[in-house]
């Protein structure tokens, strides 16, 4: 076996070749792997946690609140206080948040453990990817981002089926226990292997805007869930008071930081605004079908977690599948009409969802799912790269946070919309059913087919360049 300082004393294009992507690759999984697997998980969850389906997918929504506002702060944590170090804390941060999960009784407590889960997840894969960036050559990049990605799409593939499995003959609580030796494997070899670089140039970071965005997006993720409790009305009127004069502020001081959380002049990129727009509205439909379609067939067509994560697999599938086909469509057809077309199409698949019945053959449904999740997995890709097309590089790292930032919380809005729909569509008190899952996977659908419409504003060569069209 090599020791520490053998494998130290490695070339830096030999380790990162063997040794440092496969350790920044423990945080992927563990990321991906939870993302994917709660979905299947939550309505038994919900049963454990004495709630219904609907009102525990606040613990979806609050930890996407908590990577989209801490992800900002993951660059200038690594640059102020070293790579490692973060990146060691992010993940401990995430297995303890993970032993939360698992152990909590009440849906208060599963709440607050996911916030601190999203607090660790929004370190991790930015400085991993940050270390990976420092540790090669630029030529070697590629080849080492393909490694630490790989186990990344393993877990998001393996997520509904395994976790299904783990559902439905262990516990859902084990789905947070699997992360425990990924972390702890982590940690160590995070510990032996990586150097901590700091930057000699570490850059002030926007506190009170951070604050403000918090405050606001804490305001609005609260009010939508107590109204879909029920809450007294002037309770639901004060949080969301609360969210709308935080955001104005928010805007206001953004405006004016000469280092701002959110740099709004990047909305002045045509490019940038256009697929920021379309992506949020893209984001949040996908976010909520894949909220819904487990809720479709575990409360309204009786399957079993472990069936329903078969079925979900597919959509996976699908999407795993488009990535190696993704870059060709691109340059063959060109990012407008691939997002206006494809934009319709996954509009389409989603709300064909709608027309699924317990008795729908096992293929036809599998099938459906299967094209969903390819034409989702291609907007995605799309919608990846477009964004930074027109970026001037001075303002790269900046439009690297906006969009960072904008995507989990277009994701908790997705979520924490079609919860409510459920709910205003159901009967008080009553488990969510077939009926209100169906608007509200019509209303994903329109949502999806909306996002499609500011592509048409795009330029015929939009990001021609990026594609060797």
């Amino acid at each position: 076996m090599f020791s520490p300082d053998m494998i130290r004393s490695m070339p830096t294009s030999s380790r990162v070749r063997t040794i440092v992507p496969l350790v920044v690759a423990c945080a992927y999984f563990m990321e991906n792997f939870d993302g994917t697997v709660i979905n299947t998980a939550l309505p038994m969850m919900a049963v454990s946690l004495r709630t219904s389906a609907v009102s525990a997918s606040i613990g979806i929504t609050a930890y996407m609140l908590a990577v989209a506002v801490c992800i900002p702060m993951s660059g200038w944590a690594a640059d102020r206080y070293g790579n490692r170090s973060v990146f060691r804390l992010a993940i401990v941060l995430f297995m303890l948040a993970s032993v939360w999960c698992a152990t909590a009784t009440r849906l208060d407590m599963f709440v607050a453990a996911r916030v601190l889960q999203g607090m660790g997840g929004a370190m991790m894969v930015p400085v991993g990817r940050l270390i990976v960036l420092r540790s090669v050559e630029k030529t070697d990049f590629v080849r080492a981002m393909s490694l630490v990605t790989v186990p990344g799409v393993i877990g998001q593939v393996l997520g509904p089926p395994v976790g299904g499995f783990l559902v439905n003959y262990l516990s859902w609580r084990w789905i947070f226990y699997v992360n425990i030796p990924v972390a702890l494997a982590g940690v160590i070899l995070v510990s032996i292997l990586i150097d901590n670089v700091r930057s000699d140039n570490a850059r002030s970071f926007d506190w009170p805007g951070a604050v403000i965005v918090a405050i606001s997006l804490a305001g609005l993720v609260l009010g939508m869930d107590r109204v879909t409790e029920g809450s007294e009305p002037y309770t639901c009127a004060a949080l969301f008071a609360i969210a709308l004069f935080a955001g104005i502020f928010a805007v206001r001081h953004l405006r004016a930081c000469a280092e701002p959380l959110l740099d709004l002049s990047l909305l002045c990129v045509s490019t940038f605004a256009t697929a920021i727009a379309g992506g949020t509205l893209f984001r949040m439909a996908a976010a909520a079908t894949m909220f819904l379609l487990p809720l479709l067939l575990q409360l309204g067509f009786g399957m079993n977690a472990f069936h329903s994560g078969i079925y979900v697999f597919c959509s996976a599938i699908g999407a795993f599948l488009m990535k190696a086909m993704a870059p060709p469509i691109l340059r063959q057809f060109g990012f407008r009409r691939v997002l206006i077309v494809n934009g319709c199409l996954s509009a389409l698949s989603i709300v064909l969802c709608m027309t699924l019945q317990a008795w729908t053959p096992w293929f036809l449904m599998a099938a459906l799912l299967l094209a969903g999740g390819v034409a989702r997995s291609l907007q995605f890709a799309a919608l990846n790269t477009v964004v930074y097309a027109d970026v001037p590089p001075s303002l790269a790292s900046a439009a690297t946070s906006f969009a960072s930032m904008s995507q989990p919380l277009a994701s908790g809005a997705g979520v924490a919309v079609s919860a409510l729909l459920v709910r205003l569509f159901g009967t008080a008190g009553s488990p969510a059913g077939l009926f209100e899952i169906r608007i509200a996977l019509c209303a994903a659908g329109l949502i999806a087919l909306l996002g499609a419409v500011p592509f048409l504003r795009l330029a015929v060569n939009a990001g021609a360049e990026l594609t060797g069209r």
